[in-house]
């Protein structure tokens, strides 16, 4: 604006001397038509000066004061911590570039912002969940202690029923402690460091079905396994990752069947250029419009149910990150009342 008004002057300065040396408005000589002529082109030549000088205001005003004082307001207004409003701006000048990157700038600012209120609503309820999973097996365990203390658990029978009652409790303890060690060395959002080489696909899972046969015959709980690969079917992959993604999956299994009718099974089945990979359950199965949320950071389907079950909903998120970490894909079949599939792909190894 200031150097509009200044170069309206200089013109004004420079026409008014011209109009003086060319026009000659004040020589003895010049007749009154003559000064009439040439006050009018001096008249016409000044509303012209006015007119452009106008018009450049306009245009200066309009493309860069305007945007300008915006981006300024859009600035103050991300410093005070707003974050939800637009600036945009039309147009391939400099100014409508840099408005535009800065509005960029505020959604990433935004979208930043609610991911950490996200992560911070789902790190409270994952305490508030586990604070609250805690003290039903530490009750139960001081319980039957304090019963073996007053000699209430009087006979053998009645001593080793308690204490395998406070063995299992233990297990659902140290479960949990698992599931905060996971959360914090296996963050969801950052990446995990991965020990990636070939490993044969049936010698892996053949040691893993025996550790999973040995684990869960603990329990009382029948194990089945099937393995129909090629013997030199080889894939890439992280073996302690992938472990951890198959004790996950039988982990979250075991924590909603009737261990005295329990079953759990692992296949593994030869795909063209994959494998694929099943562990199926005989437990209360996931209603259908909770399969799809199954595999979210702090989900735990049937709330009600849940909340007497140890866990933190951690459990299949880990096993989907692992999955896609090697490249495949999960996803989950379940009947209620029947059981639950969870099934993996990832690719083979092919020179």
């Amino acid at each position: 604006m200031a150097i509009s008004i200044v170069a309206t002057i200089v013109i004004f300065i420079i026409d008014t001397y011209m109009c003086y040396k060319h026009f000659s408005l004040y020589r003895p000589e010049v007749t009154v038509a003559q000064r009439v002529i040439n006050y009018a082109i001096l008249l016409i030549l000044f509303i012209g000066v006015f007119t452009a000088d106008t018009f450049l205001v306009y245009m200066v005003y309009k493309h860069w004061i305007i945007p300008v004082k915006r981006l300024n307001n859009a600035i103050e207004r991300v410093y005070e911590g707003e974050l939800d409003f637009e600036v945009k701006a039309e147009g391939n000048d400099e100014i409508s570039i840099m408005i535009n990157n800065f509005d960029n700038m505020r959604k990433r600012l935004k979208e930043s912002e609610e991911e950490k209120n996200r992560a911070f609503r789902e790190q409270q309820e994952m305490i508030s969940n586990i604070s609250h999973d805690l003290k039903t097996p530490i009750t139960s365990i001081r319980g039957y202690v304090e019963g073996i203390m007053d000699g209430v658990a009087d006979t053998p029978e009645k001593r080793d029923k308690y204490l395998k009652t406070i063995y299992n409790k233990t297990n659902d303890l140290n479960y949990l402690i698992n599931g905060l060690n996971i959360y914090s060395n296996l963050d969801i959002n950052k990446d995990t460091s991965y020990n990636f080489h070939l490993i044969n696909v049936r010698e892996y899972f053949r040691d893993c079905a025996d550790e999973l046969e040995i684990d869960l015959g603990v329990e009382g709980i029948e194990f089945e396994y099937k393995n129909n690969v090629p013997e030199d079917t080889m894939v890439v992959a992280d073996p302690e990752q992938l472990k951890l993604a198959v004790g996950n999956i039988v982990g979250n299994s075991v924590k909603y069947m009737d261990k005295a009718e329990g079953k759990v099974s692992l296949c593994v089945s030869d795909m063209e250029e994959s494998v694929k990979v099943e562990l199926s359950d005989n437990g209360a199965g996931i209603a259908d419009e909770n399969l799809t949320n199954i595999f979210e950071r702090f989900f735990r389907a049937d709330t009600a149910r849940s909340l007497s079950k140890p866990g933190n909903g951690i459990g299949l998120a880990i096993v989907k990150q692992i999955v896609e970490k090697h490249g495949g894909y999960v996803w989950a079949t379940s009947k209620l009342g029947i059981g639950t599939t969870i099934h993996f792909v990832i690719k083979k190894y092919l020179e």
